[in-house]
């Protein structure tokens, strides 16, 4: 993917604009349905991407016990380290070599991907706050095209022309350019598409050049995460011509490609949201989204009972067999108070979202726009690929302009009210669901900070990681906070794995502790100098290099300790004292859960709380200063003194690097 410095970024989105302005883009033909035509065959790498390894048992249990080390207290410690031993001699060889036979048996796919679905879908809990994460938008540089009808026109056209570019798969392969220069090229592309599928991968990697696996694009569009007593099910449906469009709480199917599957003409689209903007109907009395806002079982009940209505079942497959959800809002942002707009994306009072789309494109009044998206289906690679192309070309090649006039509607049925019959038992599980929903967004605190003194520039300058300097401000402002160690997250894609998910990067290691302790002991007799927590500060980073790496290589414990107990259960084993260990519930207990996202097109990230006593961390390091969104439950944390225990961390940091300087290469 291109990365170019936001401020670089904007430059270049305005003479872009400036460019394309002039020169209405075609509107006839390919040029106008597909948003790529690739060099490479979308799936060439697939077949020869390498298998998700299954990491051998020992380095587990040593990764584990690193990981554990400065969370417990010595004698814990020990009595952790024990149940580990007992594991790796007893029950633990025997699930692996389960776990190994299950997987020879399963080649097309990973270890993890069927027991990680099962997961997610059997969860219970309502999908606001516990799973659907959000990404925010940057606005158009050019404010003419801010406008809520304008941009929702532009940004459904360039999301079809990727749905469509999908589905023929005329999308660029999604590949990792370690180093741009050398692999981003047409020789790259020439070389590999030449190359027989079975070996194309491998030669990628002579370019330092990393193919991902894009198993978990064919859920982006058409699809739907449908409740059931126990366990949910994906729906998807691959022949739809609609999207869901939500306006105060009301519900329309509006179509959005011709009968011969072409992307209406851009009149015709800006046609058709001006009649859902302009025909004041009031807003829904029983809004049936908030029902997606609650637990599983309790929506799942509820929707069979609704489905038993009139025609509703009807209606309902309206909504499931929609290509997105489009939610047009009332809300505006300040610029200089993002949180209020946060949190309406993120969450809302929900009477305008349905949460079990795969994912539900808002825009507000004012042209702010952002990504709610289900969790379940995949992870953040496919999305953010989506909405990096989408603000990309909507915001430097769009084919909607400023004085745009809406198309006469041959079609009338184009745009259509999704109605349901309602009785008694469906409006009190409205009003029921509404309770709750605000009770739960009523606790939840959400706080930000932007701290301007560290940023990319300083972190190369200082040859340091910036996300290993971001996670250990995380820790530092944990215990200027708390006085103590916690279980910390970060994801990391496994991406360059067939069927990889995510792995989990444990940032809290002894190394993070000895930092923190000796930054806060620093002005007392003995303390130590700003050069020597420079030293400790070195050893964090190359710690965390080498955990982001074994991580990303699928070497990391999490997902392999989380097969093995896997295992173990469907095979109907006694669970292993390992599990039973406090410890390791305590280190799944995720205090501090963390996400980062690198891309010019995002304005702000968040998700919510892991648990109820923890903090959700979306975090982002840009080329002028460092940005996080910090979530919490008002009864449970003090969200607004973390982040200003925060911004003392990254004070702290900043007075280590300034004052030492950047360290002498290595020869």
């Amino acid at each position: 993917m291109l990365r170019i410095p936001k401020t670089q970024y904007t430059a270049f989105c305005l003479n872009a604009a400036r460019n394309k302005s002039t020169n209405a883009r075609p509107t006839t033909g390919d040029e106008y349905q597909y948003l790529q035509r690739t060099k490479i065959p979308m799936l060439h790498f697939q077949p020869s991407l390498p298998r998700l390894p299954i990491p051998e048992l020992e380095k587990t249990c040593t990764r584990y016990l690193a990981a554990q080390q400065p969370l417990l207290a010595a004698d814990a410690y020990e009595r952790t380290k024990e149940a580990v031993q007992q594991f790796s001699k007893n029950e633990g060889p025997k699930l692996q070599a389960l776990l190994k036979e299950f997987d020879s048996k399963n080649k097309h796919t990973s270890y993890i991907s069927e027991p990680w679905f099962d997961m997610y879908l059997r969860d219970r809990v309502p999908l606001p706050l516990n799973y659907n994460p959000l990404l925010m938008m940057n606005p158009d540089p050019r404010p003419e095209y801010n406008g809520q009808l304008l941009r929702t026109t532009n940004l459904v056209i360039s999301s079809l022309r990727f749905m469509k570019s999908l589905r023929a798969k005329y999308l660029e392969p999604e590949v990792f350019h370690l180093n741009p220069a050398k692999s981003d090229t047409s020789k790259f592309r020439t070389v590999t598409s030449l190359m027989p599928s079975i070996i194309s991968t491998y030669v990628a990697y002579t370019f330092q050049a990393y193919p991902l696996d894009m198993s978990q694009y064919q859920g982006l569009f058409g699809a739907t995460r449908i409740p059931e007593l126990g366990k949910d099910r994906i729906y998807r449906n691959e022949s739809s011509r609609h999207v869901l469009v939500m306006r105060n709480g009301n519900m329309y199917a509006v179509d959005v490609l011709d009968e011969s599957g072409n992307i209406e003409q851009p009149a015709t689209l800006y046609a058709r949201f001006e009649r859902i903007l302009s025909d004041g109907k009031p807003p829904a009395g029983d809004p049936l989204g908030l029902l997606t806002t609650e637990n599983r079982d309790t929506w799942a009940a509820a929707r069979t009972h609704l489905g038993q209505l009139g025609d509703n079942e009807k209606s309902l497959a309206l909504v499931d067999s929609a290509l997105f959800c489009l939610c047009l809002d009332e809300s505006t942002i300040d610029p200089n108070n993002p949180i209020p707009a946060i949190r309406n994306f993120l969450f809302g009072d929900g009477t305008n979202r349905w949460f079990d789309k795969s994912f539900s494109l808002i825009v507000a009044k004012d042209g702010t726009a952002g990504i709610n998206f289900e969790h379940s289906w995949g992870d953040g690679v496919a999305v953010l690929r989506y909405f990096n192309e989408i603000f990309k070309e909507t915001t430097t090649a769009p084919f909607a302009h400023p004085g745009l006039k809406g198309a006469q509607d041959q079609a009338k049925d184009a745009v259509g009210s999704i109605d349901f019959t309602l009785d008694d038992r469906v409006r009190a599980a409205v009003r029921t669901a509404e309770n709750n929903h605000n009770a739960v967004i009523d606790s939840l605190d959400m706080n930000y900070m932007k701290y301007e003194g560290i940023n990319k520039n300083v972190c190369k300058k200082q040859r340091i990681s910036p996300d290993a300097v971001m996670q250990l401000g995380f820790q530092l402002a944990y215990y200027k906070q708390h006085g103590q160690f916690v279980g910390t997250y970060e994801s990391c894609s496994t991406a360059a794995f067939r069927h990889g998910r995510t792995e989990t990067m444990r940032p809290c290691t002894l190394a993070t502790k000895t930092f923190c302790e000796e930054n806060e002991r620093r002005n007392q007799p003995n303390g130590k100098s700003l050069a020597e927590l420079r030293e400790i500060m070195n050893k964090c980073s190359t710690m965390h290099g080498q955990l982001t790496k074994e991580a990303a290589m699928g070497q990391g414990f999490d997902r392999h300790l989380f097969g093995l107990r896997h295992t173990a259960q469907q095979n109907g084993l006694p669970m292993p004292a390992l599990y039973q260990d406090p410890a390791y519930a305590a280190i799944n207990h995720n205090i501090l859960s963390t996400s980062t996202l690198s891309s010019p097109a995002l304005l702000a990230g968040g998700f919510g709380p892991v648990v109820k006593d923890g903090y959700g961390i979306g975090y982002n390091i840009q080329d002028g200063y460092l940005g996080s969104v910090v979530s919490s439950y008002k009864s449970n944390r003090n969200g607004r003194e973390f982040v200003d225990c925060l911004r003392a961390a990254y004070e702290d940091i900043n007075k280590v690097l300034t004052a030492s300087g950047p360290p002498s290469k290595e020869k």
